[in-house]
């Protein structure tokens, strides 16, 4: 049986393989924006991976607990506190990509990267 931790790191890895191959080759500018999102949330996988701790304890310290036992069994929270931040930013950013697009498509009257760069005679 695989791992936990190594296939959220092998699930990582492909969302980010998957979003570059999108992002670089695909014509479709949407298709382009939904490969930024995969290799964004393919980072956020990564993070909550390295943050993963068999057995770990959720790292609030509460009265009772033995110091020692709790610094030994807790999960580190940076990850995480990172990982919710970027959620914020790449929700916003995913927002502004989109509009922008909506703007392109108005403009341009199509979704095409290569149609949308090569018209500079407008």
């Amino acid at each position: 049986m695989i791992d936990v931790q190594l296939g959220a790191l092998i699930t990582s890895g492909a969302f980010i393989i998957i979003g570059l191959y999108a992002a670089i080759f695909l014509d479709n500018i949407i298709k382009k924006i939904i490969g930024i999102s995969f290799i964004e949330e393919g980072a956020n996988l990564f993070l909550i991976a390295l943050a993963y701790k068999n057995g770990g304890v959720v790292p609030i310290f509460l009265p009772g607990f033995d110091a020692n036992w709790f610094a030994q069994n807790s999960a580190y929270p940076l990850p995480h506190a990172l990982v919710l931040t970027s959620i914020v930013i790449g929700a916003s950013t995913l927002a502004v990509m989109l509009a922008i697009t909506m703007v392109i498509y108005k403009k341009k009257g199509s979704l095409s990267a290569t149609k949308v760069l090569g018209d500079s005679n407008e």
